[in-house]
């Protein structure tokens, strides 16, 4: 109770101060709940007159080197991202758009050296090979995407592969997604 008895010069800045700044935060949460409502951007640009239907095959693992659960959790993410993202029917024969390919890297290198000589951090990196049909209109066409994610030296791969790994299946499926149908 002691602030009743401070002057109200000395009081008034840190009371307006804060109230300014809810004020603000609530005109900030009406204006992004309004946007919430009013939009939603998938980033796909797809004629779903003439686009009905998506074949994705089973991306098979062709690395030398690889992770055992890495082929399945690419496949999985990779159908979600159109299922999630796009009204595409998923299809396992005769679809209108048509992905197909293979996982063709897994491997780790050092990324930098510390001052005693040994590496600090190592790279991870995937790469697979896509190849892509619409059969609406002939586009057709066959490319490399990669990602990579590092981690600190002094831990073991087997203790953050999994992370890396979605990471770098999130980081593919979206460059994949971006190029077939978002028109990136």
């Amino acid at each position: 109770m002691g602030w009743i008895n401070k002057p109200v010069g000395r009081m008034a800045p840190a009371f307006w101060g804060r109230a300014a700044a809810g004020v603000a935060l609530l005109a900030f949460l009406a204006v992004a709940a309004a946007g919430c409502v009013s939009y939603k951007f998938t980033g796909a640009s797809i004629d779903y007159n003439i686009i009905k239907t998506i074949q994705i095959d089973k991306i098979a693992n062709r690395a030398p080197y690889g992770w055992a659960p890495m082929e399945a959790m690419f496949n999985t993410k990779l159908s979600d991202v159109y299922a999630q993202q796009t009204r595409l029917q998923l299809v396992k024969r005769g679809g209108d758009l048509k992905i197909e390919g293979e996982i063709t890297a897994y491997d780790q290198f050092n990324k930098s050296v510390s001052a005693d000589g040994y590496s600090s951090q190592v790279q991870l990196r995937m790469a697979v090979n896509i190849r892509y049909q619409n059969t609406k209109t002939g586009e057709n066409w066959e490319k490399q995407f990669s990602a990579t994610s590092q981690y600190d030296s002094s831990q073991q791969l087997s203790a953050v592969q999994e992370t890396l790994v979605t990471e770098m299946i999130k980081d593919l499926t979206d460059q994949i997604f971006n190029a077939t149908v978002a028109n990136w």
